[in-house]
């Protein structure tokens, strides 16, 4: 049995199906990666073992050649959608399944890939806000805001088809009927199906089930990290009381000034020292003293168990390795699902949400004391003991029963 995970975006998108494939590979099944060639990426599947599959171009890549070209989303998606087919198209010869996830261009592309090859085809989404409810708004696009007259959750949803089929129904639909498929008048319900993965904690993300789809929650996909940390980090560590990490992972940063000397001016008006990830924005050291140190990709489940408090933007992976480490956060969210992250932290009482996404030395003080506060790492370590770790070996075993019941009923399509 051969599968093909595909993702398109950042380590966020590339990192759970990781979790996935090496869940598949202890079950026999031979997974195959489609996820961009970014050396970070490159990097990780060849640590763990995956074979990978080029995407259409690496993500860094392709930011910054959109942001050079000045189009719009219709025509990125435009771009996208036939380059990535015929790789993913390319990976997916004599595999009996595509998971997919990441950008939706990439998705709506791999899922035309299964249609054509009549594999078995499963979406992926990390947050809950990701798929139709009557529970909770859809998130918002660029160029797309929610009318001020609609309120009703389920309105939104209808404007939300509405905004994908104008960002993304031409380009799908025009690659579609050029390799013999039919167009969709909702390409939004098509490509997300009608029984999507939720692959987050039922803890941190709950799912409410609905009479929209049938969602099913698996739980977070979790890479495992065995590997020690560096000895200079270990020896940082060692050398006083437990530090803040600081990191934004793959958000660059670029509309705060100096995000490093913020965070650390910050840290230090609480009288800690600071641990600080390099990550897209590059974040360095400001000085030479000694309460710094700066660290490149590290294992995250080791180093967040090791600190008193994580500030970060609020990626689903992030949050959840922070929640499992037992550590307290501060988010400061940036795009997409992080404002969610950033709320469910504060919910659950395990952290502060940052007012905004951009931070100063002042802003940062406030949501620091709570996090350092006793009270909060008492709960943030007790809510730890709750974060499941078996996703990926859920969702691996649901993929594998799938494949074998198509099977055996002789037929193979997207559900």
């Amino acid at each position: 049995m051969r599968v093909l995970l595909s993702t398109y975006g950042s380590r966020g998108d590339v990192q759970p199906l990781v979790a996935l494939g090496l869940a598949l590979q202890s079950m026999g099944v031979e997974p195959l990666v489609s996820a961009p060639a970014d050396a970070e990426f490159v990097e990780l599947l060849e640590r763990e073992g995956l074979p990978m599959a080029p995407a259409f171009m690496p993500v860094r890549q392709w930011i910054e050649q959109a942001k050079q070209s000045g189009l719009k989303l219709p025509e990125l998606a435009a771009k996208m959608v036939p380059s990535q087919y015929e790789a993913i198209a390319a990976a997916a010869e004599g595999c009996d399944a595509i998971v997919a996830t990441g950008l939706f261009p990439s998705v709506a592309a791999a899922q035309s890939v299964a249609e054509m090859l009549g594999l078995h085809f499963s979406w992926a989404a990390f947050c809950p806000l990701m798929v139709p409810s009557p529970h909770h708004p859809p998130m918002e696009y660029p160029g797309w805001p929610h009318p001020p007259e609609l309120t009703d959750n389920l309105a939104l949803w209808a404007f939300n088809a509405q905004a994908k089929n104008a960002l993304f129904g031409e380009a799908v639909n025009t690659y579609r009927a050029s390799i013999g498929l039919p167009t969709l008048a909702n390409v939004r319900d098509h490509v997300f199906t009608h029984r999507p993965w939720l692959a987050s904690d039922p803890v941190l993300g709950p799912w409410r089930p609905t009479d929209l789809n049938d969602t099913v929650q698996t739980g977070a996909w979790i890479q495992p990290d065995s590997r020690p940390l560096p000895a200079e980090l270990e020896a940082f560590l060692a050398s006083g009381a437990p530090p803040v990490y600081v990191g934004f992972g793959s958000m660059a940063m670029q509309a705060a000034e100096d995000p490093a000397r913020t965070a650390i001016e910050a840290v230090r008006a609480q009288g800690r020292r600071v641990i600080l990830g390099r990550g897209w924005a590059n974040l360095a050291l400001i000085d030479d003293q000694e309460d710094c140190f700066v660290v490149g990709e590290v294992n995250q489940q080791a180093l967040f168990a090791r600190v008193a408090a994580v500030v970060h933007h609020g990626g689903a992976g992030t949050t959840t390795a922070a929640a499992r480490a037992g550590a307290p956060q501060v988010v400061v969210p940036q795009v997409a699902d992080q404002p969610f992250w950033a709320s469910r932290v504060t919910e659950l009482d395990i952290g502060a949400a940052h007012d905004g996404p951009i931070p100063s030395a002042g802003s940062l003080l406030a949501p620091l004391r709570t996090v350092l506060a006793a009270g909060t790492r008492e709960r943030a370590f007790a809510l730890a003991k709750t974060i499941r770790s078996n996703g990926a070996v859920v969702a691996a075993e649901m993929l594998i029963a799938a494949i074998q019941g198509e099977s055996r009923l002789g037929s193979r399509r997207p559900h």
